[in-house]
């Protein structure tokens, strides 16, 4: 299995996942030229894609979903609520959530994020022995699903905002507030806590996600992470807006 970010933050998100069998999206939260420029530079087809995964309907995940698929009939998973809040009315590319989906040879575990809109999931996906996390867009990750995140290969999991300069920021309060809940998003310090409590002897990478570009610095990500020792050995991405990541492998 392999995985490239193709983009994240708040103007866009959009993962690539293959398999020797399997070509999947996680969102299409930007335009389709952009994401077509994009897997170019992975040598990749949009019409080769065979899955769409929409997290949930922010239009950061979700703008460029339905011009894709006026060009590509890729089956599209979301729940019917989602559906209908996109307009999602095409038949031949709607699928439902199920706790547990199969595309050839990904299986793809199900899991609800907290975040401010009904329905929102992160994924466990799992190739024959490899296995990895995606998750952003969360106030909190629920105790109840550790077990089923613990030790994965890699980890893509949001980085968002750093506290202080949150707190310090041009935001309104009610914005700053909202972020902050447990409907918003993880910040720096969360991000660091979950991954010390779910890393394990099988993990190899870990992408830091959804780095917001007004409350967040590199710098600031890294060094949150920095301090957590069990992460020496692991090799920590840090996915940008305008530049994918490096095809992994997993």
């Amino acid at each position: 299995m392999r995985v490239c970010v193709l983009s994240s933050g708040s103007k866009g998100n959009a993962t690539y996942i293959e398999t020797e069998n399997a070509k999947i999206l996680i969102d299409i939260g930007i335009s389709y030229t952009k994401l077509e420029n994009k897997l170019k530079q992975i040598n990749i087809n949009p019409k080769e894609i065979n899955c769409i995964l929409i997290s949930h309907i922010h239009s950061d995940h979700t703008q460029g979903l339905l011009n894709f698929s006026k060009k590509n009939l890729a089956p599209v998973y979301l729940t019917p609520e989602m559906a209908n809040l996109l307009n999602i009315n095409n038949s031949e590319i709607i699928n439902f959530y199920e706790p547990q989906i199969n595309i050839f040879d990904i299986k793809i575990d199900i899991f609800r994020t907290s975040h401010d809109v009904d329905d929102s999931f992160g994924f466990v996906i799992t190739h024959q022995s490899k296995s990895m996390v995606y998750v952003t867009d969360t106030g909190y990750l629920n105790v109840k699903y550790f077990d089923q995140l613990k030790n994965k290969n890699l980890y893509i999991i949001e980085s968002n905002h750093d506290v202080e300069m949150l707190m310090k920021g041009k935001y309104p309060n009610h914005l700053k507030q909202r972020i902050l809940s447990d409907r918003g998003h993880l910040s720096n310090e969360d991000c660091n806590y979950y991954l010390s409590k779910l890393i394990g002897e099988n993990t190899q990478n870990i992408i830091l996600a959804h780095m917001s570009q007004d409350n967040n610095h590199p710098n600031l990500v890294l060094n949150a992470i920095s301090k957590n020792s069990a992460l020496k050995n692991i090799n920590v991405h840090l996915a940008e807006q305008n530049q994918i990541t490096e095809l992994i492998e997993v």
